[in-house]
């Protein structure tokens, strides 16, 4: 209990600049503060003794804003950052090196019994507001986009962005777990491959109305004239999107 204490401990010392001491970590960290209080309650979960861990539980989300079901399984070494509003079911699963910001649900779909709350596997970050729903496991070393809906599987080593999650992979790219501005933008990645065909097909409908001016005048047709329409590229599209 007390390795696993310490290696929480740690954790906050590496991931949070803003941590300078055991004491501040203690009082001033409602993340750290849930979690230890959810190893007691589990325990006693396991136990099988009634009421008692989940009438902690209420009170650990009354003091913390953070719930947690005692049934729920949390590796060493979690992290969860902030945390106001972060809920985690009651079969989740949370491995080892996990960092979780704050809205963040680890949510069940459905009224079944047995499993039906998410997996996640080591060194997974998930960020602000994100939601993991169901019976799915998150590979170790993934990352999931701030806002993001996941709802299906995820293979290691992989990047979930968008409503819902779509996963980049990133394959043999060590990522930086709190650089946010790292993650790939699907949205901005697609309106600008549907700009790009709107642009083709914008020089193609000029250059037939030219040519069509040009028979209707019975005029020569010079192609290498015909010239091309306006780049939408513009510079608010380039700013929208943040191309360089």
């Amino acid at each position: 209990m007390l390795r696993t204490l310490k290696s929480d401990i740690e954790i906050i010392k590496e991931r949070d600049p803003a941590a300078r001491g055991i004491l501040e970590i203690f009082l001033c960290y409602p993340g750290f503060q849930s979690i230890v209080i959810h190893r007691f309650t589990h325990k006693l979960w396991q136990l099988r003794i009634p009421l008692i861990p989940r009438l902690l539980s209420h009170l650990n989300r009354s003091v913390t804003g953070i719930e947690i079901h005692p049934g729920a399984k949390i590796g060493k070494r979690v992290f969860i950052d902030h945390g106001m509003g972060v809920v985690i079911g009651e079969t989740a699963e949370i491995g080892n090196n996990c960092l979780l910001y704050q809205g963040v649900t680890l949510g069940g779909t459905g009224k079944s019994h047995g499993k039906r709350h998410p997996t996640l596997k080591e060194n997974v970050v998930v960020g602000a507001g994100a939601k993991v729903l169901g019976s799915i496991t998150v590979g170790s070393n993934t990352r999931i986009g701030a806002g993001s809906v996941v709802v299906r599987n995820v293979e290691g080593n992989s990047t979930v962005v968008g409503v819902p999650g779509r996963v980049v992979h990133q394959s043999g790219v060590k990522v930086n777990p709190l650089a946010h501005s790292a993650l790939p933008d699907a949205e901005a990645n697609v309106i600008k491959n549907l700009m790009e065909r709107i642009d083709l097909l914008e020089n193609e409908i000029l250059k037939l109305q030219k040519i069509l001016q040009c028979l209707a005048n019975s005029e020569s047709i010079d192609i290498s004239k015909l010239g091309d329409s306006q780049n939408i590229k513009d510079k608010e599209i380039i700013e929208f999107l943040g191309d360089d």
